[in-house]
């Protein structure tokens, strides 16, 4: 790993009515796959929207490659955002918009001026198979017209389709059943290993995680509570995070059974 990270946090701080983040420091180093647990409300995602300027924090910062979202300037945002893709909750998909042209979203302008189109066209269709989605079926087709797995992939097509050097998964597998929610799981993690990207998964599904990452580490009251290997997450003997764990696994084994 590089010794230099890709994504830093420094001592960032949000707070909406109540506060979010309470001075989290972390590094995500390059290659690595990270995963962010914790609670629900304990600002994840806002941590998540932080990497690429989406929210902007109260105190403190956030670099990535070195640069700062926050004080580096207009244009260095603009560049750091396309270095990243990002796989929002739900897939966040244009409902006018048929398969294609929402993929085709994930190409900065720029690019797609520089390369052409029909370089552009082919850089859609191949990233839709490397979701497993075969092109010639879905390009033409509208959101409402997808399944729930399927609307899923075409999201992570539209975060791979550039190209990106790190990739944001936002709750990728929420709202699927556990079938389609180790399908994608698999899919993640294929992706990044095959992609050589630098990601962080934002979850609820702990196991799922703990199985495809290198490093994880659990976001408790507006802090890093906890940061190692999976192997030392599974040990931890940190009574918050013990709580944590116990109560993912009852809320999967209860989501297992609703589901059947």
């Amino acid at each position: 790993m590089s010794p230099d990270p890709v994504i830093r946090y420094r001592n960032t701080w949000k707070a909406f009515s109540h506060p979010v983040l309470s001075g989290v420091d972390l590094d995500i180093h390059e290659g690595e796959m990270f995963a962010l647990f914790g609670p629900s409300g304990t600002g994840k995602s806002v941590l998540l929207k932080t990497t690429i300027g989406l929210i902007v924090p109260d105190r403190g910062d956030v670099e990535v490659n070195g640069v700062s979202v926050f004080f580096g300037g207009r244009e260095n945002v603009e560049n750091i955002r396309k270095q990243v893709g990002y796989v929002f909750q739900h897939a966040a998909l244009f409902d006018s918009m048929n398969v294609y042209r929402n993929v085709e979203m994930g190409l900065p302008e720029s690019r797609i001026r520089r390369i052409g189109a029909k370089r552009a066209a082919r850089a859609v269709w191949e990233a839709l198979e490397l979701v497993n989605l075969e092109p010639r079926d879905v390009l033409r087709l509208l959101p409402s017209e997808l399944s729930g797995g399927m609307k899923k992939r075409v999201g992570i097509a539209r975060a791979i389709v550039g190209q990106p050097g790190i990739l944001l998964w936002d709750e990728p597998t929420t709202g699927l059943d556990p079938v389609n929610t180790a399908a994608v799981e698999r899919l993640i993690k294929r992706l990044s290993g095959e992609l050589r990207v630098t990601s962080i998964l934002v979850t609820h599904d702990v196991e799922g995680a703990l199985w495809m990452c290198d490093r994880v580490a659990m976001l408790e009251g507006g802090r890093i509570r906890f940061c190692g290997t999976p192997d030392e997450f599974r040990v931890c003997t940190d009574p918050v995070v013990r709580a944590f764990v116990d109560r993912a696994a009852a809320e999967a084994a209860l989501e297992v059974v609703e589901m059947t």
